[in-house]
């Protein structure tokens, strides 16, 4: 790129620290705390976030940028940090982007005078993080279970960005697809894409007879009632975010097997999901000018 800009990264996966490596490799100037378990990363300044954000032209932060806890989200790091105490320390000329940063993160920034984005919220991204995710769903129901796929009977809950890439990829292998949704646009989609469609109200009668269950919906959806009648031997795995959609509680004293598989995209594809991210940051300067 003609433009050398000067970037601050803090916290995060692997997504991040390949994210931090790329930039460096475009011919950036790139700061990097809060990273130190990913060892050396080439071309980067390991410093201080103090050092990086005062001399930062662009702030970085993960996807998702906080923990459960409101800190500093900080997988390859011992060191925590809060949300207010980390902004405290960015100058105000600086934007800062970041993944789910949520209403309080939001409302801090804005008190400070900074100009925080989401980055999460940009279509492109999202469409991104989604083919990962589905993508690495697949992995995991192949490394759960001692069938294929191809032949077998898998049921999508939510035809969302994740239910449709999902849907999608199991039946281009030969599974017998059956997604489920609220909306009759969705049903009608669902049908259109060749699987078999059913209202997520509906699912009890097709419990038991699936090999594999993939849920994408972010509310109790699989109840214990709904375990009860999982066929033997069945697995359930949960895309959703935080709180999940599965009982997992009620799954553990009923014996079904269910893999909870958040941040997926950061586990089985950082160097992708690395540079969807990139690119969403690259997309956001052009747009503010500064590229």
């Amino acid at each position: 790129m003609d433009k050398v800009i000067k970037f601050a990264l803090a916290g995060g996966d692997m997504r991040q620290a390949q994210l931090a490596a790329m930039l460096a490799r475009d011919g950036h100037r790139v700061y990097v705390s809060y990273m130190e378990k990913a060892g050396e990363i080439a071309g980067t300044e390991a410093v201080s976030a103090e050092k990086a954000f005062s001399d930062a032209d662009c702030v970085i932060l993960p996807l998702p940028a906080l923990d459960s806890a409101g800190m500093l989200n900080t997988p390859l790091s011992q060191k925590k940090i809060s949300a207010e105490e980390l902004l405290r320390l960015v100058p105000v000329h600086t934007p800062v982007y970041g993944g789910r940063l949520g209403k309080s993160f939001m409302e801090t920034a804005e008190e400070l005078g900074l100009q925080a984005e989401d980055y999460f919220l940009r279509e492109e991204l999202k469409i991104a993080n989604a083919a990962a995710t589905a993508e690495g769903a697949v992995q995991i129901a192949m490394e759960e279970t001692p069938i294929t796929l191809c032949a077998s009977r898998v049921l999508v809950i939510g035809y969302g960005r994740i239910g449709r890439l999902l849907s999608a990829k199991l039946k281009a292998m030969g599974a017998f697809v059956t997604a489920s949704a609220r909306k009759p646009a969705d049903l009608a989609w669902i049908k259109a894409n060749g699987c078999s469609a059913v209202e997520t109200a509906t699912l009890e009668p097709l419990l038991a007879k699936q090999d594999v269950i993939f849920n994408t919906v972010p509310a109790t959806v699989m109840d214990r009632r709904r375990l009860s009648l999982v066929k033997k031997g069945g697995v359930c795995i949960d895309l959703a975010s935080k709180p999940g959609g599965i009982d997992f509680e009620a799954a553990a004293e009923l014996g079904v097997k269910v893999i909870w598989a958040l941040s997926l995209p950061g586990e089985v594809a950082p160097v992708s999901s690395g540079a969807a991210i990139r690119d969403t940051v690259y997309n956001l300067l052009r747009e503010r000018g500064v590229l």
